[in-house]
């Protein structure tokens, strides 16, 4: 058990005992919820509110309830403890409670982070689900970088997660990319045509256009132009997809599933339109049929199918989410862009008349990001004059780079990417500080073989020699992880991950200055190389989570 958890024992225990003694009034207690880590070491290993969270309970002040607590623990984990404030319980541990966390991650090795499988929490996050007419940008850049991190989050804690990526193939935009390539390859062969107002204008459109031609020739212009748009759609389709997986695997992203809209038509959408006829909540008017979202906040009701008994987006989606539901996951997740806020009140209605808990169905939103070189803005892309890809930010400033920007900051701010800063090989920018951590344990590892000095194990070492603050500083760093992870899984924060390797990192960089890892002292040697491969398990942990690699040598 973590240190943590266990200090969360003993406040509990101490409750208890205070009540028995008449300290405190007998009453319904919740669990102690907080026990955090202080910003300031002056403060204690850990601090409690546990008073103040009891106050209501008690009936008491906080102070005093505290002080009835700090009378009844006794911990062979505790070394002293202080009041400070209104209420909280400052900890200090004991030394050897401090190396505890210590040998048990290098008892754990690799795996350590990793949390006790919870199979009954049954989670499916859809993210970046991008129409399939074109290349990735920017915005969808961050949505992958997020969600993908999200799921590996997810993982760590336990959870029985998916993820997946909804192709929207069954709507009107797949026949606008067909009539689009359709158009330039007409142009190609010196016919006259135009791209449709609706279609697709961009370069990527000429080049798919050009890549039919040299293929397979003017085998089309002998078609219908109905056998042809046929013809573009299904080879279009599949050379975009092909295109967003290349991207996307390039990024460190892959989906378990890639779920087609066409696969819902006609069945599922028949049935869900069936439910909701039936629940009364659909209803016809002016030929289309109508659902109706303003009981539940939305400012006017929506179209499902319409007068022309063609089915809108929101009629896919509906049914999209009872399959989820439908196929066991308990949390659906969503990555949605931050225009379309007003849409999920709406689907979360349709969610509540199919008989689930709209509160089931989680939406995260988007914000802008904007790129800078030089401190100014960045529209365009150099190649096409469009929006800047994701295949552009890859080659210019990797994977890596992009992938722990993206991550470092909460979906729902908007995002300046400065693209210097993401390529500069040195300790100001973030994900370089982080690598060269890594490498430099790699480094010192390497050093200790080549000396002939290699760690000896968790039981042939003496980890009390770790005195000086850089090698607490480090321990008490670590044992908060499995927390972090916890916490942030729950709360759906990868960004706290970002923070939490850039501050291991720093903590280490420090130390690296502070202590020399191959000493004249052989048991110290070995309890700092033992100190320094913790780290780099952690630290590695935490980059697997971002996507971010672990090089050792830079």
């Amino acid at each position: 058990m973590e240190v943590r958890e266990e200090l969360k024992q003993v406040i509990e225990a101490a409750k208890d005992r205070a009540v028995e003694a008449g300290d405190l009034p007998a009453g319904e207690y919740a669990p102690v919820q907080r026990l955090e880590v202080p910003p300031q070491k002056e403060f204690g290993d850990y601090s409690s509110n546990a008073a103040m969270q009891w106050a209501r309970t008690a009936h008491r002040a906080p102070r005093m309830i505290a002080e009835a607590l700090v009378r009844h623990i006794d911990s062979p984990l505790v070394d002293h403890m202080d009041i400070a404030g209104a209420g909280f319980i400052n900890f200090y541990l004991t030394k050897d409670t401090v190396y505890t966390e210590l040998r048990r991650i290098l008892e754990e090795g690799a795996s350590y982070g990793d949390l006790p499988r919870r199979e009954e929490d049954t989670v499916l996050v859809e993210y970046v689900s991008a129409n399939p007419t074109g290349p990735l940008h920017i915005g969808h850049a961050r949505g992958a970088a997020y969600g993908d991190a999200m799921v590996r989050l997810y993982r760590a804690a336990g959870y029985n997660v998916a993820s997946e990526y909804y192709i929207n193939d069954a709507g009107s935009q797949i026949l606008h990319l067909a009539e689009s390539v359709n158009a330039r390859y007409l142009q190609l062969l010196g016919e006259d045509a135009e791209v449709p107002e609706n279609g697709y204008h961009g370069q990527d459109i000429v080049e798919t256009a050009k890549a039919i031609l040299d293929r397979d020739g003017r085998k089309y212009l002998d078609m219908s132009e109905e056998d042809r748009l046929a013809a573009f759609k299904t080879i279009a389709l599949e050379e975009k997809l092909a295109a967003l997986k290349r991207d996307l695997e390039r990024f460190h992203v892959t989906f378990d599933r890639w779920f087609s809209e066409k696969s819902l038509y006609p069945d599922k959408v028949d049935g869900v339109l069936k439910t909701l006829r039936d629940c009364g909540e659909l209803y016809e008017e002016g030929g289309a049929w109508w659902l109706r979202t303003t009981d539940n906040g939305d400012d006017k009701n929506r179209v499902v199918i319409r007068a022309n008994g063609e089915p809108t987006y929101f009629c896919s989606d509906i049914a999209y989410a009872k399959d989820k539901f439908d196929r066991g996951f308990k949390k659906l997740v969503d990555i949605w862009g931050a225009d379309h806020h007003g849409y999920i009140v709406r689907l979360k209605t349709a969610i509540k008349f199919l008989g689930y808990n709209p509160d089931d169905f989680d939406v995260d939103l988007l914000q802008m990001v904007t790129l800078l070189r030089n401190g100014k803005p960045v529209k365009m892309s150099k190649r096409t004059g469009e929006a800047v890809t994701l295949a552009e930010l890859i080659d210019e400033v990797g994977t890596d780079a992009a992938r722990y920007f993206f991550t470092s900051r909460t979906l729902d701010s908007q995002m300046e990417f400065d693209i210097d800063l993401a390529k500069k090989e040195s300790s100001e920018n973030p994900v370089y500080y982080i690598q060269y951590a890594n490498a430099r344990i790699h480094s010192l590892l390497a050093q200790a073989r080549e000396a002939g000095c290699v760690w000896g194990g968790v039981d042939q070492t003496d980890f009390t020699l770790l005195k000086t603050d850089a090698e607490l500083d480090l321990i008490k760093k670590m044992d908060t992880y499995h927390d972090l992870i916890a916490n942030a899984a729950r709360e759906r924060a990868p960004h706290r991950i970002a923070r939490y390797a850039y501050e291991l990192a720093g903590l280490f960089h420090h130390f690296y200055r502070e202590c020399r890892c191959l000493c004249d002292q052989p048991g110290l040697t070995q309890a700092r190389l033992g100190l320094i491969l913790a780290v780099q398990y952690v630290l590695v942990h935490a980059m697997t989570i971002l996507g971010v690699s672990a090089p050792e040598h830079m």
